[in-house]
């Protein structure tokens, strides 16, 4: 009897309808270690192989399943699986379909905990160094917390009583569920905005790890790191830690305490004030006292002890300068004086004057002297000048 010829796609879709039909290969619960994990960065299929010891098998998780996971799969990370299994005709090949995936021996949430805490620490959100220190006399503390619970009531309790000048600046959000997210976001970006404080509280009560899980968002705690304005995280119990409390500039163990760190008591401020104002009142006193003794000694030194004796020895001393200042004029005219004679006796001395006086005379051609005689024609019209007298003559 001959075997009846069928195709490849025909033995594989046969394959796959055997396991498929098979009711405890339909959903099952499997453990095992992941290797050779990948991800398309496109679509956000998961692509790895679940091992043991002995075995290995071939597995896919989709994006729509991948979405709902809080960790992310690792090579080398022990996990528990619940899918089911079939063939993928195109290769033939039997493999797992992953509708769940979570650690094995530690919870979802702690593995995305710690991950997302390595990696941000890796890149320096929580180093201490980028932490500033909270205001002294903050006058504008933000609240973020929810307007029905505990914290907001006991942070105002205590802002009440120990720092009542400061002005409480409230934004109501939600702290868990899908909308606590963003809203918490908001409101830090909102106070950032609006320089609207000068400090910032953000937290709520206590309760188990899914309720604090808003505060362990990389959105959020990346948004409280880069905060200009310092933030106080007090999110649950002393015992309660959150990716929130590290991104902040300082971590409360409660929203009481977080309360008590951001402000001052109003009672010791008001001791230290009126210690200063007796420090400085005392120390008022002081330079008021030596200003006045100085004062007195200047008095009694000083012309205002003796006016009249003050006055003469002034007037005494300005008739001297008034004499000698005038010496030293007259004494600056008499020389002025000689040396103006002396120059005009030099000045005399080399007048054409003097020069006529001895009996010699000027010859002019039109005002001007005559220094050649044979440069002048006959009969040329000149111009005689003796000591006294001037005529006019006709050379012949």
């Amino acid at each position: 009897m001959s075997s009846t010829l069928l195709t490849v796609t025909q033995v594989n879709r046969f394959l796959r309808s055997l396991i498929e039909g098979d009711g405890r290969l339909a959903d099952i619960t499997i453990t095992g270690e992941i290797s050779n994990f990948t991800q398309n960065s496109r679509s956000g299929h998961m692509y790895f192989s679940l091992k043991d010891s002995q075995s290995v098998l071939k597995s896919v998780m989709f994006a729509a399943a991948a979405r709902r996971l809080a960790f992310t799969p690792q090579d080398g990370m022990k996990v528990i699986i619940r899918g089911r299994v079939s063939v993928y005709e195109p290769s033939g090949q039997y493999q797992l379909y992953a509708e769940t995936m979570q650690p094995d021996g530690v919870g979802a949430l702690a593995l995305a905990f710690d991950q997302l805490k390595e990696r941000l620490a890796g890149e320096g959100l929580f180093d201490p160094e980028r932490k500033r220190p909270l205001p002294s006399w903050p006058m504008r503390i933000g609240v973020v917390t929810s307007p029905t619970g505990a914290a907001v009531q006991d942070i105002l309790q205590i802002l009440g009583r120990r720092w009542p000048v400061a002005e409480v600046v409230f934004c109501p959000v939600q702290v868990q569920g899908d909308a606590a997210v963003p809203q918490l976001i908001l409101a830090v970006e909102k106070l950032n905005h609006a320089r609207a404080c000068d400090v910032i509280i953000i937290g709520r009560g206590g309760g188990s790890m899914e309720d604090l899980w808003a505060f362990n968002n990389e959105s959020l705690a990346r948004t409280v790191a880069w905060s200009q304005i310092p933030v106080v995280s007090a999110v649950g119990h002393e015992t309660d830690f959150t990716i929130c409390d590290f991104a902040a500039d300082l971590r409360a163990p409660t929203p009481s305490a977080a309360a008590e760190l951001c402000t001052p008591e109003l009672e010791a401020q008001l001791e230290n004030l009126e210690a200063y104002h007796q420090y400085f009142c005392g120390k008022a006193l002081q330079v008021i006292g030596q200003l006045r003794q100085r004062t007195d000694l200047l008095l009694q030194r000083s012309p205002l002890s003796q006016p009249r004796e003050y006055t003469r020895r002034r007037r005494e001393i300005l008739d001297s300068m008034t004499e000698r200042l005038g010496l030293l004029a007259q004494s600056r005219v008499d020389g002025d004086r000689q040396r103006l004679s002396l120059l005009a006796g030099r000045l005399d001395a080399l007048s054409p004057l003097k020069v006529l006086a001895r009996g010699y005379g000027v010859i002019y051609r039109d005002g001007a002297a005559v220094r050649d005689l044979d440069a002048l024609p006959e009969g040329e019209e000149v111009t005689l000048q003796a000591e006294k007298g001037r005529r006019q003559a006709r050379l012949l």
